[in-house]
């Protein structure tokens, strides 16, 4: 059951969110009656990563009406490349989109101080799906991570929380590379997010830091699916490389 909050003042305050939400808010109503629980974790005011696991090409959607329900502005990292589309850039620029650049080590270092800094300083949020992709796992449970999270998380220096989150049902509506099943309508969709993951044993940009550090956050999304499922989560998580997988991008069948 989702906790009454405070809306925070990105959401009171007049934006673009406000229009596109008046159309989703209640389309997503229709497909799916979604039960949040741990609502509280998310803080009402100041900058944050939200970090979901990723099972269905619609559960951005669902994580987006989530957040607004909880009163924060839903903003995702976005690649950069999407920004140079007409229209659709000034959509995302306008809605404080985040830009990813898949380019050298040193310019995306700094990119990502850049927008840690950017986060913390205008106070907002970042919803960020550290798996970089839809899990390769068969089962649909959290595969690998990336170390994206845990690069914007250090490069604050710990000023910014990341708060993991867990959904499940997600795949009834829309299943992992399927089509979207409209009816029935209202299909059960559960969302718990936990507490601020702890990163305080990671420090710097050390490939052993970033690694701990994100295996920190997987574990605890990994937990709140198991939770969620009713299941033990798998002890180690789903390696695409070990099973000839690319990491990123639409999985053939």
């Amino acid at each position: 059951m989702t906790t009454r909050r405070r809306a925070s003042p990105e959401k009171t305050r007049p934006s673009v969110f406000w229009p596109a939400a008046a159309i989703v808010v209640p389309a997503v109503g229709f497909l799916a009656r979604i039960e949040i629980e741990g609502g509280e974790h998310l803080p009402t005011e100041g900058p944050y990563i939200l970090a979901p696991n990723h099972y269905s090409e619609f559960d951005p959607v669902i994580v987006a009406v989530a957040t607004w329900r909880l009163g924060r502005a839903p903003r995702f990292m976005a690649k950069e490349s999407l920004f140079k589309v007409p229209v659709l850039g000034a959509l995302l620029r306008a809605t404080g989109m985040v830009p990813v650049a898949r380019t050298a080590s040193s310019t995306a270092a700094a990119q990502t101080l850049a927008q840690s800094h950017a986060l913390v300083d205008q106070q907002r949020g970042v919803i960020v799906y550290p798996e970089g992709s839809l899990t390769r796992d068969p089962d649909m449970w959290p595969m690998r991570g990336k170390t994206g999270v845990a690069r914007l998380a250090i490069a604050s220096g710990g000023d910014i929380p990341v708060i993991p989150m867990a959904t499940w049902g997600v795949q009834q509506i829309l299943p992992r590379y399927g089509k979207l099943r409209i009816l029935p309508p209202r299909r059960r969709v559960r969302i718990r997010l936990g507490a601020p993951v702890d990163l305080s044993a990671f420090s710097g940009t050390t490939p052993a830091a970033l690694s701990g550090a994100t295996d920190a956050v997987m574990r605890d999304i990994s937990v709140l699916l198991g939770e969620l499922r009713g299941e033990q989560p798998p002890a180690e998580r789903w390696n695409p490389a070990q099973h000839g997988q690319k990491e990123i991008g639409r999985l053939d069948p």
